[in-house]
């Protein structure tokens, strides 16, 4: 009896020893190591919300998203007018740094959980951050494993000597020269869109030939289908069902509420990820196989990229392969949507201030006489690039 209520002891104490272990180790490691952080900005003028133990901010901006899309759908279209015409959009889609903007200024420090962040809002300093070439100055390390099928380790995920790798056998396919002889397709890709939409105006426009064209899905495809043909040398339609892949891998990412901290993957969801990641590890890698048996004399990025990596003698085969398949999720990631967003974008403004569209079609007549834009004629629209 005396023996069992010995080891009952020892297993007591040893529980709570562990369990006086986990906390001491919560509290250095997510809590006092992040508010040290906190503390040495602040010392630096730069403050922000104070945040909650272990959660961080990330209740209050639920809290302020939840406000904000409430008010927005009591709100009339005469008021969603009014915003479209102050480009207020910041004020929607990420209110709470609009909200903690007002409080604290341009430059203020926030949590998300045990990580903090700073934001800046101020042009010079922003570009002199971008200017800033250290290796020390690198991507977010938290939850990599999370956007890992997404990005694989590519240039928008590596950091240090990988990263500077990367960037020299990418950064020369980018040079102005090299994207000169992208334009063209860039023409190619539009051109179809075009019809399209003059199609609909035909078939649906009233008598003054004002139709309602919805554009999103339309500029989606054409930014797709440029990144098809600049990456791989054919349409979008050949590489349809990779984008539409990525797309389902993106929301499936996405849906794990991955701003807002939920972290890791259930099993079910796990196992959907992987498997999405391995098809369309295997369908890029066959237009890869595809493209390098191809006797075409056009040099796609898929041939720079390949050739880059022939020629860089420390590259080796497996590395090859992963560098080739992960960058092009990366070019698809940084090119599709940036590039469809900011092109409907420009068609709102346009729409909002006809003044413009004046402007610049008064230029085109000028530099371009048929009418299409080419790689000699872009340096001479001031207007369009101002």
């Amino acid at each position: 009896m005396e023996k069992f209520l010995l080891a009952m002891k020892m297993v007591s104490s040893l529980v709570v020893v562990g369990i006086l272990s986990w906390l001491v180790y919560v509290y250095v490691n997510e809590w006092y190591k992040s508010e040290r952080i906190r503390r040495k900005l602040i010392k630096q003028g730069i403050s922000g919300p104070p945040p909650s133990f272990l959660r961080g901010n990330l209740p209050e901006m639920k809290r302020i998203q939840a406000q904000v899309n409430t008010t927005m759908k009591a709100q009339s279209n005469n008021n969603s007018h009014k915003l479209l015409e102050h480009h207020d959009y910041t004020a929607t889609i990420f209110p709470y740094f609009e909200h903690w903007r007002k409080q604290y200024g341009q430059v203020y420090t926030y949590s998300t959980g045990r990580r903090h962040h700073l934001y800046v809002n101020q042009p010079e300093l922003v570009r002199e951050i971008n200017y800033c070439n250290t290796l020390n100055f690198g991507k977010p390390s938290h939850k990599p494993d999370q956007l890992a099928p997404l990005f694989g380790n590519g240039i928008l995920r590596a950091n240090g000597l990988s990263w500077a790798h990367q960037r020299k056998l990418l950064a020369p396919e980018f040079f102005m020269n090299k994207v000169k002889g992208m334009v063209d397709l860039m023409i190619e890709s539009v051109q179809p869109l075009l019809k399209k939409w003059e199609q609909c105006i035909e078939a649906e426009g009233d008598s003054n030939g004002i139709a309602e064209v919805k554009v999103d899905e339309g500029l989606g495809g054409f930014s797709a289908d440029v990144i098809s043909r600049v990456c791989f040398g054919h349409s979008y339609s050949q590489g349809k069902e990779i984008f539409s892949k990525i797309r389902t891998l993106q929301e499936a990412i996405n849906n794990n509420g991955y701003l807002f901290g939920r972290g890791g993957f259930g099993v079910t969801k796990e196992s959907v990820i992987n498997n999405l990641q391995k098809e369309i590890d295997s369908l890029i890698w066959e237009l890869v196989e595809e493209r390098k048996a191809s006797n075409s004399s056009k040099k796609d990025l898929i041939h720079l990229l390949l050739e880059a990596v022939k020629n860089d003698e420390s590259v080796g085969e497996k590395f090859c392969k992963q560098f080739i398949i992960d960058n092009c999720k990366n070019i698809y990631m940084a090119g599709h949507e940036t590039t469809a967003i900011s092109a409907s974008w420009s068609l709102l403004l346009l729409a909002l201030y006809p003044e413009w569209q004046t402007r610049i079609r008064a230029e085109l007549a000028q530099y371009c006489p048929n009418g299409i834009v080419d790689a000699d004629s872009l340096p001479h629209l001031k207007t369009v690039c101002y």
